[in-house]
């Protein structure tokens, strides 16, 4: 929503708005910089409706029983979704919008900077901080829009982009014979191309349906176009040749974010952008210097030899992504998994148990405090303790706690020179800000007592 917001207040409209961490107090930071671009910020308690208000926008987790919702009702005042306005943002400008259950704010993120970078200007608008622009946003004035677009709520629906581009189809919020469809249309819609990762089964099924579908793949799969070969991996990212089939042109590419998966986010960016006309030796060389997403493997710091990585993996292929990334360093891993959603955890309980026990090695430690429950109506029929029990009869060591302070109790007591704690889990702020409290108790730990002096 703060992405929105600032791009619409950018344009000239009076934007105001509620949230319910900013009446809990939570990360003032945030609300702070809201605030500082004219955006008018109200408790959720209706007052910030009036009779002078045109639209009210809602995120899809918003619930008719919100006082901002009945405020409007009572006031006749249109309520519109988030990704209703953004769609609208789409008209007038060519549109690159990024699609998949998995990578997309990445992608979003590659392919806005290549665009800005290469001279386009473009308007950005993504679901995490993009390092390179220190915002979720991206307030251009250049014919081009890149937006993440979101199939949790099926708002995806109401895009027709210019170039749709398909990171993967993968259990997230929805069943998978609920998401085929919807990204069948999304990629159908495309006035101009679509990208297609070819590696992910799924979406390469759906790609038969574009004969001009460009394709990538990493694992050197036949009917892509883009592929990445020779990779090698590094402490800081990644080299490998992008080999071009079409034109069968060959060209070296250095990446400066880490793991396989953001090779495959590349690829998708590389895609996206050469169907947007730009050359590809100047998309490559402009990707050398995309610094990553905040909460994307993201080192908090170090102390006495132990790394804090704060990381927003939160289904089971992210998770599988980001463990198998940490796993190409040396060193235990310690992780704290928030789960998020009564209804997705129980949805996804399988496949999240086979991630944790096949990516986790012997002597890492799982631990999950209880899912988190951000307000609203849920049937609350499933526990951590269940996808900890899980994890468990694989072989794996995993623990059930049922507060985020004891699993930080638990980690400042257990963590050692050369562990890695990875604090992991979505849709929550405050997550960052534990990330950080775990390295402050460290360090205050690991520091030797100061020297005393002998008395006089």
């Amino acid at each position: 929503m703060f992405p929105l917001a600032a791009i619409l207040a950018a344009q000239g409209c009076r934007v105001g708005g509620s949230d319910r961490s900013y009446d809990q107090g939570q990360t003032p930071e945030k609300f702070a910089k809201i605030e500082s671009l004219g955006i008018r910020l109200f408790p959720q308690d209706g007052s910030g409706i009036t009779t002078e208000t045109d639209v009210l926008v809602v995120s899809s987790a918003i619930e008719e029983t919100i006082p901002d919702v009945q405020a409007a009702r009572r006031h006749g005042i249109p309520i519109r979704k988030r990704a209703e306005i953004l769609a609208m943002m789409f008209e007038g400008r060519r549109g690159i919008a990024i699609g998949g259950t998995s990578g997309k704010t990445t992608v979003t993120g590659m392919t806005g900077h290549i665009l800005h970078v290469c001279g386009t200007d473009p308007v950005i608008v993504n679901g995490g901080v993009m390092l390179n622009f220190d915002a979720g946003f991206r307030t251009g004035t250049g014919g081009w829009i890149v937006a993440e677009t979101d199939e949790s709520d099926g708002s995806i629906s109401m895009f027709t982009p210019d170039i749709a581009v398909l990171n993967n189809i993968t259990l997230d919020h929805k069943p998978l014979p609920e998401l085929r469809p919807l990204f069948y249309d999304f990629i159908i819609k495309a006035k101009a191309g679509a990208v297609i990762n070819m590696d992910d089964p799924e979406a390469a099924t759906l790609a038969q349906a574009r004969s001009d579908a460009l394709g990538f793949s990493v694992q050197d799969h036949p009917a892509a176009r883009l592929l990445a070969q020779n990779i090698v991996f590094h402490t800081q990212g990644s080299s490998f040749g992008l080999l071009d089939r079409q034109t069968k042109q060959i060209e070296p590419c250095t990446l400066f974010v880490p793991g396989l998966h953001n090779i495959s986010n590349a690829l998708a960016a590389l895609g996206a952008a050469t169907l947007a006309g730009i050359k590809l030796k100047d998309v490559i060389g402009a990707l050398r210097g995309f610094k990553g997403i905040k909460r994307r493997l993201e080192i908090v710091g170090e102390q006495g030899g132990i790394t804090v990585i704060d990381d927003f993996a939160h289904n089971p292929d992210k998770i599988a992504a980001t463990l198998s990334t940490l796993q190409q360093s040396p060193g235990r891993l310690l992780v704290m998994f928030q789960p998020h959603g009564f209804g997705p955890m129980k949805m996804m309980r399988r496949e999240l148990a086979e991630a944790f026990a096949e990516e986790l090695k012997n002597d890492d430690i799982l631990l999950m405090p209880e899912i988190f429950y951000a307000g609203g109506t849920a049937v609350r029929d499933i526990s951590s303790a269940d996808l900890t029990g899980d994890v468990a009869r694989a072989g794996k060591q995993a623990h059930f706690m049922p507060t985020r302070e004891a699993v930080g109790d638990f980690i400042v007591s257990h963590a050692k020179a050369g562990d890695r704690v990875v604090i992991m889990g979505a849709r929550d702020d405050t997550l960052s800000l534990f990330a950080q409290d775990i390295l402050r108790r460290i360090k205050h730990i690991s520091s030797p007592p100061p020297a005393c002096g002998r008395g006089s």
